[in-house]
């Protein structure tokens, strides 16, 4: 299965037909790990439930006041001043109009603060009526509590350097495949439903990650692209400890392999392959202007 995929990305390159888009480095790391995930269930436990299983009273945490875009206008108050980030909404349940096509949308109702909320979904029960049916800005609090009570306190292993100052939110560089405990499991964002925070083991400043739902369509983001439940390390006893304290901070030196430099930096956006004389050349770039230049295998130059 992984080699028909492959060769069907790969079959895209030598089409002839003018203006086909390059297949990148990191366009077939993506397809491999697609094809890696769907057959991959999440670490994670999720809920999974459907509107029709959804009971009266059940909250949804409002993370991005856009969210009164999506509500209908209504007398009873003035949707342009809803403040609604970091509100409770409250399930009441769901009706039916009937449309010029004779179809029935489903509008969702909502309980903040006495007040009803009103959500025209634009879909019939059929479509809404899915465990992957989600509400634009508005995220579950069973599925947040459900992480949470899966992870809270435990000791997992984090694979992206890409970290967030509890402090301000601001990036800071982090360091891969290090023991983090998790402290908080809360509401995310428009974009990652979920915010992890997490300190090191080791000690250090508390730091937080942007999180999908487990098991949400995609890529990257979820539990398992950020984390793992064992010690990365342990996979690559061959590399030496000054070597994987160079991955762990996100660095590169002379005479490390490709391997051990995927594992510092990523995967790259491009590859270019230049044979000579000398032996193979290759040319890893990234963004920002960063560039590694290898001679058979071996790093020799990086920027």
């Amino acid at each position: 299965m992984l080699l028909t995929g492959m060769m069907f990305l790969l079959a895209g390159c030598f089409t002839g037909v003018e203006g086909t888009k390059k297949i990148t480095e990191r366009d077939v790391q993506r397809a491999i790990e697609q094809m890696d995930n769907n057959g991959r269930e999440s670490s994670l436990k999720v809920v999974d439930d459907s509107l029709l299983a959804w009971h009266e009273g059940k909250g949804f945490w409002c993370v991005d006041n856009q969210a009164r875009l999506i509500f209908r206008p209504s007398a009873s108050y003035d949707i342009d001043t809803l403040e609604l980030e970091g509100k409770k909404l409250y399930y009441l349940g769901y009706g039916t109009h009937r449309q010029l096509d004779n179809s029935e949308e489903v509008d969702i109702y909502f309980d903040l603060d006495g007040q009803r909320l009103v959500y025209p979904t634009g879909k019939i029960l059929a479509e809404v009526n899915r465990s992957s049916f989600a509400i634009p800005f508005l995220v579950a609090d069973d599925m947040v509590e459900g992480v949470r009570s899966q992870l809270l306190g435990k000791t997992v292993y984090i694979k992206t350097p890409l970290w967030h100052s509890v402090n301000d939110g601001d990036q800071i560089s982090g360091r891969r495949f290090i023991p983090v405990v998790i402290t908080a499991v809360k509401p995310g964002d428009k974009v990652h439903p979920l915010r992890v925070e997490f300190r090191p083991a080791s000690g250090g400043e508390e730091a937080f990650v942007w999180m999908k739902v487990p098991g949400a369509d995609g890529v990257g983001r979820d539990f398992d692209a950020l984390f793992s439940m064992t010690d990365v390390r342990k996979q690559y006893p061959d590399i030496s400890p000054a070597t994987w304290s160079n991955i762990v901070n996100c660095k590169v030196t002379q005479g490390m392999t490709k391997q051990e430099c995927r594992l510092a930096m990523g995967n790259p956006v491009n590859v270019r392959q230049l044979p000579d004389q000398s032996g193979l050349r290759e040319y890893w770039y990234y963004d920002g202007g960063r560039y590694l230049f290898f001679v058979d295998g071996l790093l020799k130059e990086f920027r």
